[in-house]
């Protein structure tokens, strides 16, 4: 497992790339909040604190007065040090336990969020460092306009912390905040996927297949995961026709490489997708409200095969759904105009939308025939969308005669065979 110190001085806008890269997700272990444990009312950390400080340091629920330390340590050297020397030992050792945890778990990457990283001496203590900075005087105005604080107390908190350009040269990346709350959030998930590349490695998905759970497949689900894996693919979609079932327990069988979704004939005529579904949603639907079932599911919205003729059709609604919808497919295997696929993708482009790509198998043979290859993540919606951005489509149209093996399963399932 990869540990990566993410830190910063005060005000620079560590909380909000934690923020962003947990709902990426990537597992995070704020140090404020493992700090705030380590004193809490009972344990020997508090009773530490009390006994270098005296009582006055206590609320009157006996809780630790943060502030009131706050206005103690940052007056004089001498007494943050002996904070620190209390404190961060017992923090290290909570925040060691956490990591084991998550890599017990089988997590490949992890982030904690340090702000004192350097001078509590960690630097060996992780295996990348990502420093974010801002300029001192947007830290400044953060302290005082965000946090209340005076123009006295703000300076003596920056001039409490370390030199951020001797930061800056012993960091690993660095991410500067001296822009738009966007743009940072941007630079964030960008160097995030960079780290994941780097770190953790790749994978190729294939998101849009079928199975024996829709009309027009006869694919034993088993057999299909087994093929993908077979030809490289390390985790699918299954999104059978109005069918939800197959999906759900697959995904459950094997958690890291099946996503749940389906593929929903709306009322208007047209497919769309959901991934990460656990309710199924009707055939039928409006466009509009399946979109929200799928919201509420915390789920992906999927736009497969917008220009396709019937199934998609032929981007009747293509403009009117490209901004509502999170991923556009930006190459489907069965679509038989080249022409077409690279109107999905020159739709995604224009509005701002990652593309997806899928074989949309419905025979064993077609697995993996359209594909996206993207940093490895976790099987959750977030860290799906946190890393299609920046994926690279891929694939092969397939041949005609796969819609031989659609057309004989719709016959055999019709006459009850």
């Amino acid at each position: 497992m990869i540990e990566i110190g993410l830190t910063g001085n005060v005000a620079s806008g560590k909380s909000t790339v934690a923020r962003r890269w947990r709902e990426a997700g990537v597992p995070i272990l704020d140090a404020d909040q493992l700090s705030r444990e380590v004193v809490r009312p009972g344990t020997p950390g508090l009773q530490a604190v009390v006994e270098a400080f005296g009582e006055g340091i206590l609320a009157s629920d006996g809780t630790l007065d943060r502030r009131a330390l706050g206005r103690i340590i940052f007056a004089e050297e001498d007494r943050r040090k002996t904070l620190e020397s209390i404190l961060h030992p017992r923090i290290r050792e909570l925040r060691a336990a956490r990591v084991r945890e998550l890599e017990a778990e089988g997590a490949e990457l992890v982030v904690s969020e340090i702000p004192l990283l350097f001078e509590a001496g960690l630097e060996g203590a992780v295996d990348r460092i990502v420093l974010v900075d801002a300029p001192v005087p947007e830290r400044l105005r953060r302290l005082m306009e965000d946090r209340g604080m005076s123009e006295e107390d703000a300076r003596r908190v920056l001039a409490s912390q370390m030199d951020p350009e001797a930061k800056r040269a012993a960091a690993h990346d660095i991410l500067d905040n001296d822009g738009s709350l966007e743009a940072l959030e941007a630079e964030a998930l960008a160097l995030l996927d960079r780290i994941r590349r780097q770190e953790v490695g790749i994978m190729t998905l294939d998101l849009h297949l079928h199975t024996e759970g829709s009309w027009d497949s006869l694919s034993d689900p088993e057999a299909l995961l087994e093929r993908a894996l077979a030809r490289g693919i390390d985790r699918i979609a299954i999104t059978d026709h109005n069918h939800l079932g197959t999906a759900r327990v697959m995904a459950e069988r094997h958690p890291d490489h099946v996503i749940a979704g389906e593929e929903v004939k709306l009322a208007e005529g047209i497919d769309l997708i959901g991934h990460y579904l656990v309710e199924e949603i009707p055939r039928g639907t409006t466009a509009a409200r399946c979109i929200e079932a799928i919201r509420e599911q915390e789920g992906i919205v999927y736009l497969p095969h917008p220009f396709a003729p019937g199934k998609g059709g032929g981007g009747r609604l293509a403009e009117s759904l490209a901004p509502e919808v999170d991923v556009i497919e930006g190459f489907n295997a069965r679509v038989r105009s080249a022409k077409r696929n690279a109107r999905a993708q020159e739709l995604a482009g224009r509005f701002g939308r990652p593309m997806g790509a899928g074989s949309d198998a419905h025979t064993l043979g077609e697995v993996g025939n359209g594909r996206v290859v993207v940093a490895r993540h976790p099987n959750r919606a977030g860290a799906l969308l946190s890393v299609l951005p920046f994926g690279r489509i891929e694939g092969e149209r397939a041949p005609l005669h796969v819609f031989l093996g659609s057309n004989w399963a719709k016959l055999r399932k019709r006459l009850g065979a």
